[in-house]
């Protein structure tokens, strides 16, 4: 029977005790967040754990080409924060020695919606505050002090080893760092490449269903800008598009004294990048603090940044009746979200906790269903979150979770309730974190302050 509400309330504790060495080795497919959690519980379910990455991985928290999204806002909510903790014990301490915030979510957050900011909340939300580049290079700065870890980059994935019928996948070809063919042997591959994973085509050409993809079309484009910031400043704002205002904003202060800025817009209403196209598209939302923060404060960026995206997508793995032994599909390669909501990196978060105790409990037998059929209450939640606001927009196309209507209603009364009552606005933001459920919504106490 699946769990209900599965966020890192009711996720199983991380116990790297409690996992028995079941595999010599794991090939995990891509260097990103998602591929560098799931390679972190698989060093302690096999001898060896070999990360490969066809890009040049730098030697600090820079932007690569295989994450171009990288230079934009990236949130880590509460779910990724604490399991960042429990995966990589000190992680606090790393980020913030190498220039990353802690801000108080509850206080130092702006955030606007429905026509107003929201009341600051009763109790302190610690949230990080850091680049894309600077998250990814310190999981994986930790990730290579584990002697059963290797991170090889410049490696660029060729196609799975299977056996002789294509029931098991036992490796995968690589072009290796000499540009020369190599084949690496595996108990388990993990395909973490992403939104262009190619085990969908892979299964097809192979005998195989592949899996059904929902689309949700958003027609999302964002842009960024890098601005000075004093040091002691720590701001932020988040300006949340509705069906009447489909402009959004997010700023956050970032590691060296920076504030990063990300204007968005969907269905076609897209931030320029040229300076005084962004500057007046900042002008135009519907409050005037960041276009005050950048008349204010320096611009330091070279250009302006700037990413589409055009749909969420999400590929029905769970559904499937016949999948190969020793694969499996985790990240962006199972779900991609809307990125205005902040979901990726926690999801990966969460599924890398749940192939642990996946592993824990019943070793590699039948894993990707079971793996699979885990994860997917993950993905609903954030699925139903993100695509559900997606459809407060008549443009939005593509299949509407049941409910989604009655639930944007609820939560844009919400919203304006939580302007003047602190207590929704926590509820509201746990939530968002994917740290509670969101059936926590619909408590007594949190459903009469609501409709009252």
């Amino acid at each position: 029977m699946r769990a209900p509400d599965m966020t890192l309330a009711t996720v199983p504790q991380y116990d790297s005790d409690r996992t028995a060495v079941i595999g010599d080795r794991a090939v995990v497919v891509g260097a990103g967040i998602a591929g560098l959690l799931a390679a972190r519980v698989l060093d302690d379910a096999f001898e060896a754990v070999t990360v490969v990455e066809r890009d040049s991985l730098p030697d600090g928290p820079r932007v690569r080409d295989g994450v171009p999204q990288a230079r934009h806002v990236h949130v880590m909510l509460e779910a990724g924060r604490a399991t960042l903790g429990d995966l990589f014990p000190g992680y606090r301490t790393d980020l913030l020695s190498a220039g990353g915030l802690e801000i108080d979510g509850a206080r130092d957050v702006s955030f606007y919606a429905e026509d107003g900011f929201l009341a600051d909340g009763p109790e302190p939300l610690p949230h990080y505050a850091a680049t894309r580049p600077l998250y990814e290079w310190l999981v994986r700065d930790r990730l290579a002090e584990l002697d059963g870890v290797t991170v090889r980059d410049e490696c660029q994935y060729a196609g799975y080893l299977t056996d002789a019928e294509a029931k098991r996948v036992t490796g995968i070809v690589v072009r290796n760092e000499a540009r020369a063919t190599e084949e690496l042997d595996a108990t388990l591959v993990v395909d973490a490449t992403g939104r262009p994973s190619r085990t969908p085509a892979w299964l097809d050409e192979h005998g195989y269903t592949p899996p059904v993809a929902d689309e949700v079309h958003i027609d999302l484009a964002y842009s960024t800008i890098f601005v000075d910031r004093p040091t002691d400043d720590k701001r932020a704002y988040l300006v949340t598009p509705t069906g009447a205002q489909p402009r959004a904003a997010g700023v956050l202060p970032v590691e060296d004294d920076r504030w990063v800025v990300t204007l968005g817009g969907v269905h076609g209403d897209h931030p320029p990048t040229d300076g005084e196209g962004f500057a007046a598209f900042a002008a135009s939302l519907p409050v005037s603090d960041v276009n005050d923060l950048l008349d204010e404060h320096a611009w330091v960026s070279e250009d302006i940044a700037h990413y589409p995206f055009p749909a969420n997508r999400r590929y029905r793995y769970e559904t499937l009746d016949r999948f190969p032994e020793g694969l499996l599909v985790v990240g962006d390669g199972v779900a991609s979200f809307n990125p205005l909501y902040g979901q990726g990196m926690s999801v990966a978060a969460l599924e890398a906790l749940l192939l642990h105790d996946t592993l824990r409990t019943d070793g590699l037998e039948n894993l990707a269903p079971r793996f699979f059929e885990r994860s997917e209450d993950v993905v609903d939640i954030a699925w139903a979150m993100a695509v559900g606001a997606d459809f407060q927009f008549p443009q939005t196309t593509g299949p509407k979770p049941r409910g989604t209507d009655l639930l944007n209603h609820y939560v844009a009364r919400l919203n304006r309730k939580a302007q003047t009552d602190g207590r929704l606005r926590d509820a509201f933001m746990r939530v968002m974190m994917m740290e509670r459920p969101p059936s926590t919504l619909f408590r007594p106490g949190i459903l009469w302050r609501v409709l009252v």
